[in-house]
């Protein structure tokens, strides 16, 4: 069974097409019109093995916020999507990244329900010409649609480039865990029998 889905989605401040495939190699294109989140993207496919293709065109005469939220809103709804009924993965996954001086832990809950914990502040309000509150705000937007759990922490950390690339490879790394097959059961990893 191949696990794919393709999201389109059409506001009044974004159109957005993005693929993915989550027993991929990491490839795709990744073309937001914001350099850092294409390249935060980029490292999000490899580290996950998802084949992740974007292409968005949105409001950045305005800024770079509706962008970044509506990509982080169509990657969560294609991740459920491909899910399926969840019969048959890990569920659960987690990371602790080390990256230079930083060291962030992701864990995720495949589970079919939304929390979000957070707990990863950037010091610097820019990351070039990203705001950096959006790091944040891409993760709550992906949690709430792809209808998981998702707790991130960072342990330490000063510079604001590394600490954002930390928090997106190690959780795409939690999350190739938690979508990843089990190679012990095919049956939905839930004492309820659905998700």
């Amino acid at each position: 069974m191949t696990r794919t889905a393709t999201i389109n989605r059409k506001t009044g401040e974004t159109d957005i097409k993005l693929s993915i495939n989550l027993d991929g190699d990491g490839s795709g294109k990744r073309e937001s019109g914001i350099g850092f989140l294409d390249h935060m993207m980029d490292l999000l496919a490899k580290h996950a093995l998802i084949d992740l293709d974007v292409k968005a065109v949105g409001d950045l005469h305005v800024d770079d916020h509706h962008t970044a939220e509506d990509i982080g809103i169509a990657l969560g709804q294609a991740i459920d999507q491909a899910l399926g009924d969840r019969a048959g993965i890990r569920r659960y996954g987690h990371f602790t990244l080390p990256m230079d001086e930083c060291l962030v832990t992701s864990a995720v809950d495949m589970g079919g329900r939304y929390a979000f914990e957070y707990h990863a502040p950037i010091a610097a309000a820019k990351i070039g010409t990203f705001d950096s509150e959006l790091v944040e705000h891409f993760w709550q937007s992906f949690a709430a649609n792809a209808k998981c759990n998702l707790h991130v922490v960072l342990h330490h950390g000063r510079n604001a480039h590394h600490i954002s690339e930390c928090v997106f490879k190690a959780t795409a790394r939690a999350i190739r865990m938690a979508a990843e097959s089990d190679p012990r059961s095919d049956a939905v990893p839930s004492t309820k029998g659905v998700l």
